[in-house]
C-alpha cells in the first residue's frame, strides 16, 4: 500500500547558485506519495488525496517535508570522541583519533559505534552519509551491516595508511590494494551500498600506496573515491616536505591516478590557482566541513566554487562538533558571511541535499522530491522551539520560515525521518 505524506514540500528544478531562490518549488499544502521506496509522485495534497484514496495518510500540518539530508563526509568511527577539547590538526589526530580508530580491530566496538552513529545520524534527519571507516575490514564490514539492515544508502570505505600512523593503524601498498579489493567486490552495489576507494590524505599514505589505489580505481570507475585536501596550511607545508617532486598538494593524486570524476575532496580550503583549475577541469567534487574547519582553526572555505565545481556539506564526525545538518548549515552560512558571501536559505537547504547528492553523482536517485526518485524524506518542525516559533510566527516567505529552523534548529526540529520510504522514528 502507498503512503501519503502531507505537509508543506520543498523541491528543486535547478541549482540555486545558479538560478538564485527560483531554482526551488514550494507547495505550501503539497503532499508526496510513497511506495516500494520511491516517491511516486508530489504535488498539491487535495489531488493527490483524491486520487489515491486508499493511500495510508501522514498528516504533518504545516510541517516541511524535504528532501533527506545527506553527509558526504564522516568519520563515523570517530563518534566517540566528537567534541573532545580543540588542537590543531595533527596533534588532534595523534591525541584523539588514532587511539579511537585503534579499537576498531575488535568487531563487536566497531558494530556498536556504527549502530550508534547511524541512530545519531537519523535522529538528525541524515539519511545519506559517505564515511571513512578505520584501515579494519571489521570497521567496513560493521557500518555497512548496520546500514543494510536499516535500508539507508551509504557510501563507505577502507581508510587506508602506510606511514605516518601508529603501528597498529597502518597497511602496506600491497594490503591496502587487496583489502580494498576485497571489500569492494563484497558490499559494492549490494542493496544500498556504495564502496569508496579511501586513502586517508597523502601525509599517511606514500606515493606507492597513492598509486596502488589509483590503479584500483581504474579497475573500478565506478566508484567514487574519497580524501582530504588542503585542510591546514601547516598541512600543507607538510605535503610540501614528503613530496618535493609535487608541484602542489593535489598533485600527489593527481600524479597516482586519484583526480577525476568521482574524486571527492574534503575541505580545500587553501587551494592554489593551479589547483582550482584542474579541479573544474576533471570535473572533481568539493565538500564544505564549516563546523570541523572553525573547531580545529583550519580556515574559511570558498563557497564561490559552488558556480564552478559540485560542492556537497558535511559534518566531518568527529573532528567537525555536530551530527547535525541544520547546525552545520548554520556554520555554512556564518563561514560564508565571514568570506563577505551571504549564502540564501535555498542555497543551504540545497548544499545539505540536492548540492550533496551532486557531489556524490547519486543526484538522479537522492537529493531531491520528484518521481522516480528514492524516498529519502526528512520533515522539519518549523516551530520547534519557542526561539525559533515566535521567529517563524512573522514570516511572510517560506525562506523567512525555513531560516530560523536553519540557524537554530537541532534534533527537535526533526518530526520524522523516512528512509527508503518508511519512517525511521
Amino acid at each position: 500500500m502507498a503512503d501519503l505524506l502531507l505537509g508543506q514540500v520543498l523541491s528543486f528544478t535547478a541549482d540555486p547558485f545558479v538560478a538564485g531562490e527560483s531554482a526551488a518549488r514550494h507547495e505550501s499544502h503539497g503532499a508526496v506519495l510513497v511506495e516500494a521506496g520511491r516517491i511516486l509522485a508530489t504535488g498539491p495534497a487535495d489531488r493527490l488525496r483524491a486520487a489515491h484514496p486508499q493511500a495510508r495518510i501522514h498528516d504533518y500540518g504545516r510541517d516541511l517535508i524535504t528532501a533527506g539530508f545527506i553527509d558526504a563526509h564522516v568519520h563515523y568511527p570517530q563518534t566517540a570522541i566528537i567534541a573532545s577539547w580543540g588542537k590543531r590538526l595533527i596533534d588532534w589526530l595523534n591525541s584523539y583519533t588514532f587511539p579511537e580508530e585503534m579499537r576498531f580491530a575488535d568487531a563487536a566496538y566497531a558494530a556498536e559505534v556504527a549502530e550508534r552513529y547511524l541512530t545519531l545520524a537519523t535522529a538528525h534527519g541524515t539519511t545519506t552519509a559517505c564515511t571513512y571507516c578505520t584501515i579494519h575490514p571489521e570497521s567496513v564490514d560493521a557500518i555497512f551491516t548496520a546500514a543494510q539492515a536499516r535500508g539507508m544508502r551509504i557510501y563507505a570505505g577502507k581508510t587506508c595508511m602506510d606511514r605516518n600512523a601508529p603501528d597498529g593503524l597502518r597497511d602496506t601498498a600491497q594490503t591496502a590494494y587487496d583489502e580494498s579489493k576485497r571489500l569492494l567486490g563484497k558490499w559494492h552495489g549490494v542493496d544500498r551500498l556504495s564502496y569508496v576507494i579511501t586513502p586517508r590524505f597523502s601525509p599517511t599514505s606514500t606515493p606507492e600506496q597513492l598509486g596502488a589505489l589509483g590503479a584500483l580505481w581504474g579497475e573500478y570507475p565506478d566508484c567514487l573515491m574519497q580524501t582530504h585536501l588542503s585542510e591546514q596550511v601547516d598541512e600543507i607545508a607538510w605535503v610540501k616536505d614528503l613530496f618535493p617532486q609535487s608541484r602542489d598538494y593535489l598533485d600527489t593524486y593527481e600524479a597516482q591516478g586519484l583526480l577525476r570524476e568521482g574524486a571527492l575532496f574534503g575541505h580545500a580550503i587553501h587551494l592554489t590557482p593551479r589547483e582550482r583549475a584542474r579541479l573544474v577541469e576533471a570535473g572533481a567534487s568539493l565538500v564544505h566541513c564549516p563546523t570541523s574547519n572553525t573547531f580545529i582553526g583550519s580556515g574559511l572555505f570558498d563557497m564561490g566554487l559552488a558556480r564552478a565545481l559540485r560542492v556537497g556539506l558535511a559534518t566531518d564526525t568527529g573532528g567537525g562538533s555536530s551530527f547535525s545538518m541544520l547546525h552545520t548549515m548554520a556554520a555554512a552560512y556564518e563561514v560564508a558571511q565571514l568570506r563577505g558571501q551571504a549564502l540564501h536559505p535555498a542555497q543551504l537547504i540545497w548544499l545539505a541535499t540536492q548540492g550533496s547528492a551532486r557531489a556524490l553523482h547519486a543526484e538522479d536517485r537522492i537529493g531531491n522530491i520528484a518521481a522516480g526518485m528514492e524516498a529519502d524524506l526528512t520533515i522539519l518542525n518549523l516551530a520547534s522551539t519557542a526561539a525559533i516559533e515566535q521567529a517563524t510566527r512573522r514570516a511572510g516567505t517560506i525562506w523567512e520560515a525555513l531560516f530560523p529552523t536553519i540557524m537554530m534548529g537541532d534534533d527537535r526540529a526533526i518530526r520524522a525521518t523516512w528512509i527508503n520510504g518508511k519512517p525511521s522514528r
